[in-house]
């Protein structure tokens, strides 16, 4: 969110084809006066073009937040590279099913563009504030487009978690291709277990067993290493309730189906984790993947005090070292921390 404060009377409200197109002519210029390569404003006019594109050419530039950039950032590194198009056969001939994302060292370059169209729009009193300041979306050449910050604030989680047990099917859609159970399913086990999305879509319904009126997901995680991990009441009814009503009837063990009987692949998962997200309110929305939800769950069980130990054979880890990694630091935590110090909590009566 931009900072309150007085808008500059000189402020220009360009929509983002405006400024994309009065950038474009200064790209143009250096070209002439040759501070610019002929094929390095090709790669720029060509990536202001896809900004355009995943922005919305009718978006007015000043509008854009931080978390608006970091969305687009993550479009353009999911979005299909038709140069990388993995081999295809038979009906995929020709489309862009097989294509692969765009490599590490396009998305940095992407970011990289996008940035030094911000740079000029600052200067040129485009934008009051250059929005890439506080985007939290980094360029690694060799990582692509990683967020500093993956897991989502309590508020945020809450909020997809809610948009996703709020799942109604979509108009026009028969009876057999309704896929919201399955996908409200993927959504809360992947922000409430955290699983690896690899180990997500290889789940198969055996793979969840009761013991003593409890329901387990015995998960087959890295190096052969499996664990049991139990379910909360509401997840497990939620697994009930589409192992009943809304899983396809076939013979494939997998538990995660499309709606014609086949097992989800990763990519799957990320389009599912998108379609909920677009539908929660606005004021707690964030674009993540499924390692952002495993980052989620790891730093809310972390901060709620649950015992580390236990945080690692959740997530399946082979040791404490490695939950680091994915504790990440929440807004406030330090000042609820200090407020709630032990030492400072008034003294039981004894007994």
């Amino acid at each position: 969110m931009k900072g309150v404060g007085v808008r500059p009377a000189e402020l220009k409200r360009l929509t983002v084809a405006e400024a994309a197109d009065r950038y474009g002519e200064l790209v143009r210029a250096k070209v002439v006066t040759g501070a610019l390569s002929p094929a390095t404003a090709e790669v720029y006019a060509r990536d202001v073009a896809t900004f355009v594109a995943l922005a919305g050419p009718d978006t007015v530039l000043d509008d854009l937040t931080g978390e608006d950039v970091d969305a687009i950032l993550l479009a353009f590194a999911r979005k299909p590279d038709g140069r990388r198009a993995a081999p295809q056969t038979g009906t995929q001939a020709g489309s862009q099913v097989g294509a692969q994302a765009q490599s590490a060292a396009s998305q940095a370059r992407f970011r990289r563009s996008v940035s030094a169209l911000f740079k000029h729009a600052t200067l040129a009193g485009w934008v009051q504030l250059n929005p890439m300041a506080l985007a939290t979306v980094t360029a690694r050449e060799r990582g692509g487009l990683r967020a500093e910050r993956r897991a989502l604030t309590r508020e945020q989680a809450r909020g997809l978690l809610e948009a996703a047990r709020a799942l109604e099917p979509e108009p026009g859609r028969r009876r057999d291709q309704r896929t919201e159970m399955r996908d409200a399913l993927i959504v809360v086990l992947l922000t409430v277990v955290g699983p690896r999305v690899s180990e997500l879509v290889r789940a198969n319904v055996e793979d969840f067993y009761v013991n003593d009126g409890v329901r387990y997901w015995r998960i087959f995680g890295k190096g052969g290493r499996t664990r049991d991990v139990p379910l909360p009441q509401d997840v497990a009814a939620m697994l009930d309730a589409y192992l009943a009503r809304g899983r396809p009837r076939t013979r494939e063990k997998a538990l995660l189906l499309s709606w014609r009987g086949r097992r989800l692949a990763r990519g799957d998962v990320q389009a599912v984790i998108d379609r909920v997200v677009r539908r929660v309110d606005p004021a707690r929305r964030r674009s993540v993947t499924p390692h952002g939800l495993r980052h989620t769950t790891a730093t809310h069980l972390l901060a709620d005090a649950v015992d580390m130990d236990a945080v690692r054979r959740v997530l399946g880890h082979g040791d404490l070292s490695t939950l680091g990694r994915y504790r990440d630091e929440l807004p406030g935590e330090l000042e609820v921390a200090m407020r709630s110090h032990p030492l400072l909590r008034p003294a039981r009566p004894a007994e």
